[in-house]
């Protein structure tokens, strides 16, 4: 069981505490970052791109001149792709990118990702990071005593004060813990949980 210590929001150590291995020491599994990763991507995909085909833009119907003895093409309709205003000749249509992925994949791939973290040494724990009040020059001064950059902080429960003070913050997140993913553990540098954070991951998480 890896033992981290405990900080508080001052970076300094106030405790130490214990990981589940099965959770944040588990083999390192690339695939699953690959499956998850495309998973999330596609999801984010509206799909509403649409384009018109030749029988649904507004064009004449006549035949726009005879069809021997002019020396030109023949053609009909001027909605046909060859014309300018015509339709398009296989455009997008609505379409749902969505990919099916079991949840038990998910959930194994964000233990890779925790452990990752950990091997790291980019696994921060701080036993509460509450702030007084909606203030995001207090927040910068944690964060730089934390030495943070690019990082996801994890909170368990509704943090308000935090969540406002961060959000103007480049390379920060703050998170609520139902909403951990893979992604967004990848896109940052560091990982900051609480310690009622990690009492939800492993809850959630646990095998």
């Amino acid at each position: 069981m890896p033992t981290v210590d405990v900080l508080d929001k001052d970076a300094q150590k106030v405790g130490e505490i214990g990981l589940r291995d099965d959770i944040f020491s588990v083999e390192l599994k690339p695939h699953l970052f690959h499956f998850v990763l495309r998973y999330q991507l596609a999801a984010k995909r509206m799909g509403t791109a649409s384009t018109k085909t030749r029988s649904e833009v507004k064009a004449t119907g006549r035949k726009l001149w005879r069809q021997k003895g002019t020396g030109r093409a023949r053609t009909g309709t001027s909605g046909s792709p060859l014309w300018r205003g015509g339709g398009v000749v296989f455009g997008p249509k609505p379409r749902d990118y969505g990919l099916r992925v079991p949840k038990k994949m998910r959930k194994a791939a964000v233990r890779c990702a925790l452990s990752l973290k950990l091997t790291e040494s980019k696994l921060l724990v701080v036993e509460r990071f509450d702030l007084p009040e909606i203030r995001t020059k207090s927040f910068v001064g944690h964060k730089e005593k934390l030495k943070l950059e690019s990082a996801l902080i994890i909170v368990n429960g509704e943090n308000a004060n935090l969540h406002k003070s961060a959000r103007n913050v480049p390379g920060i997140k703050v998170m609520k813990t139902e909403g951990l993913n893979l992604f967004d553990i990848l896109r940052h540098d560091h990982l900051v949980l609480t310690k009622e954070a990690i009492e939800y991951i492993e809850r959630v998480y646990g095998s």
